[in-house]
């Protein structure tokens, strides 16, 4: 069972993997086990020119700085479980024990954070009673967000990223799955364990 899964490899979803990462010498994080599905085709960075980023240099293409971040990833934090290749469809169970199905195979959380792309139709099976239109992109558009307060969907499930309902900007989806992970590595600094509550579907 993963104590935080993290479905999305686009920047939010990294950024949230980074900063996790980077506490596996903490006493309260060494024995917690990460993983992240890393699936990219539908983050909208697979298309992006970076010109003006800061710290990025001018030119780079979205596709190679996601390429770039699945290897940084690797070698800093190799005890992170990334998962490529495949497409969560469903989540359900409650917060503690959620079951993750994808298009191959299916993994138990006690935490899920999910960090892919604002799309419409989204067709993860078991979170569309959250689903909302986006609230800062132009209805023309026909983006959505999940309904949440400060990344929090419901007990144990986050949300990261413009499908959290920011803006696309690289610093800004990066700011968001930096966010979720301080709040958990905050419970878990707590000793905040996750507690069962109500199941998001039976």
């Amino acid at each position: 069972m993963f104590d935080v899964l993290i479905v999305g490899g686009g920047v939010s979803g990294m950024s949230c993997a980074l900063l996790l990462g980077s506490a596996q010498n903490k006493p309260f994080a060494a024995d917690k086990k990460i993983g992240i599905v890393t699936h990219q085709k539908a983050s909208s960075l697979q298309e992006a020119l970076f010109n003006n980023a800061y710290g990025i240099p001018a030119g780079t293409l979205g596709a190679d700085l996601l390429a770039e971040s699945i290897n940084h990833l690797q070698q800093q934090y190799p005890h992170i479980t990334q998962i490529p290749g495949e497409k969560v469809m469903k989540i359900e169970g409650e917060a503690g024990n959620f079951s993750v199905t994808t298009n191959k195979n299916e993994y138990t959380a006690k935490i899920v954070v999910i960090s892919i792309g604002a799309g419409n139709p989204f067709t993860i099976e078991g979170l569309e009673a959250f689903v909302m239109p986006h609230q800062k992109v132009i209805p023309e558009k026909n983006r959505i967000q999940l309904r949440n307060t400060d990344h929090k969907v419901t007990e144990g499930i986050y949300v990261t990223g413009t499908l959290a309902g920011w803006r696309s900007q690289l610093t800004i989806a990066a700011g968001s799955g930096a966010a979720v992970a301080t709040d958990i590595l905050t419970l878990w600094n707590n000793g905040v364990h996750v507690q069962v509550h109500d199941s998001i579907r039976k």
